[in-house]
């Protein structure tokens, strides 16, 4: 008898909970959204339960217009940096708007948090068509259609620029004065579109080599643009028929952009409420809101048991799912202490963290520097 494969499971932090009235519900800490200390509890709640990763929400605005939900947050990348010397497994993937900023900001900063956590950084590229966000830099307007294929030059240059140091190119020989070999430094010399970049990086080459890229499919564009940019893929397919359609596009796109030896990982996408009343739960947040809550994400309501048959049942095809806490700490804490326990006592979950970055958690290879065995463009 062959034994299930393990789930990998991710959980998307935002806020006080994805349900816009979350910060209203009674388990909620609403008045410690803006506080380190909030942070590290949840995120170290989410390794209590052995989960792979958890990604951080960011926006350049704020998430609504409106005064009776949560506006305002803290920068994603900063609570990462924060929470890393606080853990010692889970991996961390904060959000990016790429629209709006340079790649080589973003290329030291997510190298520095792969450094900080020791092999677990991600990262998960947003990209922005909102003119109030654009009206923040005052630099130019933007051309909806073009956001993704912009948004795959920006990883391409933050991927060159990590590759950019090769893995040696330190050497602290303090007899010859030397910090650095120059000729393992190398000019990335981008010159596209959107940008032009020299490099090489400030910071060394990470310690993952190339720490996890990330990116949400729900659209045709953005699936195609994760095909091609990313290592995880997170779909909000809502069934198990279209869960199946949508990674055999997926991998078909990364086919065609030659990933034969790449393929993304790819993980369902699903906002939950749970407990014997999650629903009425929901349900009186919605009445709170004056509105029914309907995500780009499927909805599930139900007990962790439920959950666990429906994640079993649909991931034929997938190789985990991330889950959005509707509030947390109530339904973070109910994946972490019942739906675990209830997939482990399954053999779909695993018992304990094995050593090693979060790169090779999925599978993935370390990739040598693409710089290394290039006789050009040294320093």
């Amino acid at each position: 008898m062959t034994s299930r494969p393990k789930l990998h499971l991710a959980v998307a932090l935002d806020g006080a909970g994805w349900h816009p009235a979350a910060w209203r519900d009674e388990a909620a800490r609403a008045a410690e959204l803006f506080t380190a200390g909030y942070w590290v509890d949840v995120v170290r709640e989410a390794e209590r339960g052995l989960l792979d990763l958890v990604t951080i929400e960011d926006s350049l605005g704020p998430q609504s217009t409106r005064t009776d939900q949560v506006r305002g947050r803290l920068d994603a990348g900063l609570i990462a940096a924060r929470v890393a010397p606080r853990t010692a497994h889970i991996g961390l993937a904060p959000s990016a708007v790429v629209t709006h900023t340079e790649p080589f900001h973003i290329s030291k900063a997510i190298a520095s948090l792969d450094f900080i956590s020791a092999g677990r950084a991600g990262w998960q590229p947003q990209v922005s068509g909102r003119r109030s966000e654009a009206a923040h830099f005052g630099r130019r307007d933007i051309d909806p259609a073009e956001l993704f294929d912009e948004a795959a030059d920006y990883v391409e240059v933050v991927r060159r620029l990590w590759d950019s140091w090769e893995d040696d190119a330190e050497i602290r020989d303090v007899a010859t004065g030397r910090f650095i070999d120059r000729d393992k430094l190398h000019y990335i010399d981008f010159a596209g579109k959107w940008f032009h970049v020299k490099g090489p990086s400030i910071t060394p080459r990470p310690p993952q080599g190339q720490p996890l890229v990330a990116a949400l499919a729900t659209d045709a564009a953005a699936l195609r643009f994760a095909a091609r940019a990313a290592d995880i893929v997170f779909t909000t397919a809502h069934d198990a028929e279209r869960a199946r359609i949508t990674t055999d596009r997926i991998r078909a796109e990364a086919l065609a952009v030659g990933r034969e030896h790449d393929i993304p990982r790819i993980l369902g996408d699903l906002v939950v409420f749970l407990g014997e009343h999650a629903a009425d739960r929901k349900a009186r947040l919605d009445e709170l809101d004056g509105t029914e809550y309907t995500p780009d994400a499927p909805v599930f309501a139900g007990t962790a048991a439920e959950l666990a048959d429906r994640l079993l049942n649909q991931a034929a095809g997938l190789a985990g799912f991330r889950l959005r806490p509707g509030v947390i700490p109530h339904d973070l804490t109910a994946i972490t202490r019942e739906l675990v326990p209830e997939l482990q006592r399954r053999g779909a979950f695993r018992a304990a963290y094995e050593a090693g970055t979060l790169r090779a958690r999925f599978g993935l290879h370390r990739p040598v520097s693409r710089y290394a065995t290039n006789a050009g463009g040294h320093l």
